[in-house]
């Protein structure tokens, strides 16, 4: 080292200078800039071109190339980065790792292989996204543009996702995992069970842009969900000026089914409309066969078979839903965005169902017969809305960003239920009765992001949401107030939650660290207490999450992720009420369950970025499962209890494979072993079972506009608590055509089309058994017209997406 110079004022002085002005550049946001060119040199027009954190490949922001296949993104915080580019018709291709700083950075040039969609001769490109794709922490379904989603719903979309599966009570689970959270554009759905089906049957397909599924969430999202969180994003439009797009499907099932939509988004430079219209009439029809086994206690000789029952249950219903979204990003600078989103669902169903049932006495040689109607009608009305704020900052290593988002949501449920049953020798017996439910969510959030240096990034947040239930049952028999049977019951629930989380990040290392704290306060109370008492509960919890992913070599990289997650009870799942499903079987909630609490460890081997096999643990205190339980010698109630513990192993593997360069297929298979143990009405559980999930998805790109989709999926048989499924699947299949320049599609999709998605499952006491069969109308045709107007060659405005998009990919 040379000696230093003797000091001299006005050096230091120009010194300090150059170095202020030196850290400003290395502080300053830079453009960044390149091009996209095809393996013959020449340009790519609207290639998607992605801008990635260099630490974790998020996306900051998008742009499309221009006529020359250039492409620009202005003023970008100082950081390091990655550059994807994607084009249909191509294979991605990545840029190398680079720092961003003052000066403006100059790519070279990404030059995208052709693929399969690529046409000869006068070209055009054409095709879309890959209806499949696998990141290091979630799977993304691209539902846009899938030929087997027009016309469908959102459930039916899930059902077909890879490790994703619906029993027959209709609660999700993923990798043969119950207590899923589901959150739509960021906001959590309050509902669980049937509930939330019926939700997602009302929410129509055509307004999804992807789900995303992610196994074992890090410490920013809600500790809600152990088995992981299904993230539903809305559409929303990228193109400047006005764009919009039309469907209208009509299907057949048994009955009829129509569905209609519009949408409409308008960009400028700093403005951002959009909206969105859906209307639908479908009518289903539902079967379900019971047999029931009633025995006395145990003896030395056995168990005596006391009673047994037959039912069949045939109940056709319609279904009316009208869904709304309205929103606007406005950008106040370069580096602040606001937005806000209104939202609204109002849907009605007029269930007709008939009941023949025989129940056999074997101690008395009597037999009783009779029949019943349950008619009536039920409503749910849902408006929510949103408030966004985005700001943005640069500092000498890297961006630093500060979200915040303040959420309302208000449910009202209103059930009005007649069951008449009719006996051959007694007078006929009629329940009736009136639901009026309310449910209000408010929260809001803030999270905050810094770069501490080029390898080291910070992330804090904190939430508060409260959550008020009301709901009131008046219940009555032969016309008179059953007091017995009638209640109202309020919950109220406050969460308060903060996390922090840091994340390394080395070329082929990422090491991540999380602390995520809440505290819930509960408070359950009734008008009388009947069979439960009211319940206050109040308790802090800690939720840490750890991840590790390193790079081995070009082809290997191996993950191990780990963390503590929490299913506290749905709101109606508390619910005490006690509600008649037919003479025999009645549904109520259970004020007693605690939430349940899980561990979770996942090990992922990745090859060739394309490629996975997972293996995966979670350990589950107090699970909470739905049980038929016997109350007498012929009756039963449909509820839900804890129980001690559950372990789930899970091995996952996903393979994409490219047949041939016209038909590319997505095929994912859960091996999982679940095991169950607790007591439940005088039963001891100890069982497990192995079970197997595969699901394989196949498209097919023809020329002249003509493509087609291939869905097929098995389930094995399950063991769930005290129900064990009998294996069942289904094969679905559709065709598509580009019109008028691409402008429009006719699609022509068949679900179900062997009809083999039928429920078969046995629930077993030590003095019960029932074996049901459920069947829904799960078999359809439905033909789909959609168009698409507006200026749809127009690149999108050169600016960070706003605040309200990034809230899509993000939970709670």
């Amino acid at each position: 080292m040379k000696p230093s110079l003797p000091p001299a004022y006005p050096l230091l002085l120009a010194t300090g200078l150059l170095l202020g002005a030196a850290q400003a550049r290395a502080q300053a946001p830079a453009d960044v800039r390149g091009s996209v060119l095809s393996a013959d040199r020449s340009p790519v027009e609207f290639a998607t071109v992605t801008l990635h954190r260099a630490t974790d490949s998020t996306v900051v922001k998008s742009e499309f190339s221009d006529a020359k296949g250039l492409f620009q993104f202005e003023r970008a915080p100082a950081g390091r980065y990655l550059v994807s580019a994607a084009q249909v018709g191509f294979e991605r291709r990545w840029s190398q790792p680079f720092e961003a700083a003052g000066q403006a950075v100059e790519l070279p040039t990404l030059t995208l292989a052709t693929s399969a969609a690529t046409q000869l001769k006068e070209v055009k490109v054409v095709g879309q996204k890959p209806l499949y794709e696998r990141e290091a922490d979630r799977t993304i379904v691209n539902v846009e543009g899938s030929t087997l989603a027009a016309g469908n719903t959102s459930l039916d979309v899930l059902r077909r996702s890879p490790g994703v599966t619906v029993d027959g009570n209709d609660n999700l689970a993923l990798r043969g995992r119950q207590g899923v959270l589901v959150v739509i554009d960021g906001k959590r759905q309050p509902m669980t069970g049937t509930e939330l089906a019926e939700y997602l049957r009302a929410l129509p397909a055509e307004q999804l842009k992807s789900i995303e599924l992610i196994t074992n969430p890090p410490a920013k999202y809600d500790a809600q969900g152990g088995a992981g969180i299904i993230a539903i994003n809305l559409k929303k439009d990228q193109k400047l000026g006005t764009n919009g797009n039309v469907n209208l499907t009509y299907g057949r099932g048994e009955y009829n089914r129509y569905t209609g939509g519009l949408s409409v988004n308008h960009r400028q430079k700093n403005l951002n409309l959009f909206g969105s219209y859906n209307y639908s009439d479908r009518s289903f029809l539902n079967t379900l066969t019971i047999h029931r086994d009633f025995y006395g206690p145990a003896t030395a000789t056995g168990r005596a078979l006391v009673s047994t029952s037959d039912q069949d249950n045939r109940q056709p219903v319609q279904v009316w839903s009208h869904s709304w979204r309205g929103g606007l990003d406005y950008n106040l600078s370069d580096n602040t965005t606001i937005g806000a989103v209104v939202s609204g669902l109002n849907n009605r169903n007029t269930p007709a169902g008939t009941n023949q049932s025989v129940v056999y006495d074997l101690l008395r040689n009597q037999v009783l017969r009779y029949n019943a109607t349950n008619t009536g009608e039920n409503r749910l009305d849902n408006v929510s809305g949103n408030l966004n704020f985005r700001r943005t900052f640069a500092n000498a290593f890297g961006p630093q960003e500060l979200t915040a988002d303040a959420d309302y949501a208000r449910y009202h449920s209103q059930r009005d239920q007649l069951l008449q049953t009719y006996f051959e020798r007694e007078p006929t017996l009629a329940n009736s009765l009136d639901q009026d439910g309310r449910l209000t969510i408010q929260s809001v959030k803030a999270d905050y992001t810094q770069a501490l240096s080029k390898q080291l990034r910070l992330d804090l947040g904190a939430k508060s949401s409260l959550v008020t239930a009301d709901n009131d049952l008046q219940n009555f028999t032969n016309g008179q107030l059953d007091l017995t049977r009638s209640n109202r019951f309020r919950y109220d629930e406050n969460i308060n939650a903060g996390y922090v989380n840091l994340n390394y990040s080395q070329p082929k290392l990422t090491l991540q660290a999380g602390l995520r704290g809440e505290q819930t306060n509960a408070r359950g109370q009734q008008d009388r207490e009947v069979e439960y008492k009211d319940f206050k509960r109040n308790y802090f919890q800690l939720f840490p999450s750890a991840a590790i992913k390193r790079q081995l070599s070009e082809n290997h990289e191996l993950a191990v992720s780990l963390s503590r997650r929490i299913d506290r009870p749905g709101y109606q799942q508390l619910n005490p009420f006690r509600q008649l499903i037919d003479r025999t079987t009645s549904g109520s909630g259970n004020p007693n369950l605690l939430p349940q609490t899980s561990y979770n460890v996942e090990l992922t081997h990745t090859f060739r970025q394309k490629y996975s096999l997972g293996l995966s643990y979670s350990r589950t205190s107090d699970p909470i499962v739905n049980t038929v339980e016997p109350e007498s010698e012929s009756t039963v109630v449909s509820t839900f209890r804890n129980l001690d513990l559950q372990h789930n192993y899970a091995l996952t593997l996903t393979a994409p494979v490219d047949i041939t360069k016209w038909w590319k297929t997505y095929n994912n298979a859960v091996l999982y072993y679940n095991r169950f143990n607790g007591a439940v009405a005088g039963t001891n559980l100890d069982r497990g079972g192995v079970s197997l999930t595969l699901t394989s998805n196949h498209t097919f790109t023809f020329g002249k506009g003509w493509g087609a989709e291939l869905n097929g999926s098995y389930q094995s048989r399950e063991v769930d608590g005290f129900f064990v499924s009998r294996p069942n699947g289904e094969v679905s299949a559709g065709v598509q055509k580009s019109l008028w320049e691409r402008k429009a599609t006719l699609k022509l999709a068949v679900n179900d089309m062997f009809f083999s998605r039928v429920g078969r499952v046995t629930s077993t006491y030590d003095n019960y058994v029932e074996r049901f069969v459920m069947r829904r109308d799960s078999r359809f045709v439905n033909l789909t017209f959609g168009y698409r107007f507006g200026n749809d060659k127009v690149a999108p405005t050169k600016r960070r997406t706003g605040g309200a998009e990034d809230e899509k990919r993000r939970a709670g």
